[in-house]
């Protein structure tokens, strides 16, 4: 099988929803789109998760581009990346413009 040449702007794409395709990150990007800002802990406390789990979770998501995160003392704070979700919609809305109006 031949390997799909991809775009930049594909291979970018691909990249972000690979990072959010696993339902525990997706879970998480639901959670920060709620909130302004989490810590680390909150997300711990609303996910059946181990924090070691969780954080590695959130390092897929960070090295993504999905989500930012700024060191505040001992707790990291994390939300979501405006122009990662700009680029998604963005990506999705082109998709739905193509439709033959169905």
């Amino acid at each position: 099988m031949k390997p799909i040449a991809q775009t930049d702007d594909e291979a970018k794409t691909v990249a972000l929803l690979r990072a959010i395709a696993h339902p525990a990150r997706f879970r998480i990007v639901k959670l920060l789109a709620a909130r302004d800002t989490c810590v680390c802990g909150d997300l711990v406390d609303a996910l059946p998760l181990a924090q070691s789990t969780v954080s590695e979770h959130l390092k897929v998501l960070k090295d993504a581009g999905i989500i930012r995160g700024t060191i505040a003392g001992p707790n990291t704070c994390y939300c979501l990346e405006p122009a990662a979700l700009a680029w998604l919609e963005h990506e999705f809305g082109a998709l739905g413009s193509a439709c033959c109006g169905v």
